[in-house]
């Protein structure tokens, strides 16, 4: 019998080993993990609002504003009383706009009826940058 209880023994050293040996396992995988590393946030600046200042109302220039005599060619568009250059701007854009005059493809360009080709020095076909200059000449 003192034989049988030497073999017990040594089956029972062999399930304790496979047991140590079945946490060491268990042991590694907890360990084996990898640690993620926290992202630092970069802390935004805030930009110091400055105080606004009051603004002093904004004064037209006296040369645009001032009225302008218009010659008789310009006259038959625009009228014939004394205006401003912007008014005398304003009043051929609403003519243009009247009698569809701005070209359909291309919308910088203006086709000139009879009364505009007087002012544009009779070209038919002239920039809407073009006609502001052109239009200066017949202003005094």
């Amino acid at each position: 019998m003192p034989a049988k209880k030497k073999a017990k023994k040594k089956v029972a050293k062999k399930k304790t080993a496979k047991k140590k040996v079945a946490k060491k396992k268990v042991a590694k995988k907890k360990t084996a993990k990898k640690k993620v590393a926290k992202k630092k946030v970069a802390k935004k600046k805030t930009a110091k609002k400055k105080v606004a200042k009051k603004k002093a109302k904004r004064k037209p220039n006296a040369a645009f504003m001032r009225p302008m005599t218009v010659s008789a060619a310009l006259g038959a568009v625009v009228g014939n009383k004394p205006m401003p250059r912007t008014q005398v701007t304003k009043k051929i854009w609403d003519y243009i706009k009247k009698n569809g005059l701005q070209d359909k493809v291309n919308r910088r360009m203006i086709n000139a009826d009879a009364a505009l080709k007087a002012v544009f020095g009779g070209k038919s076909k002239v920039s809407m940058f073009e006609m502001t200059k052109l239009v200066s000449k017949h202003l005094s």
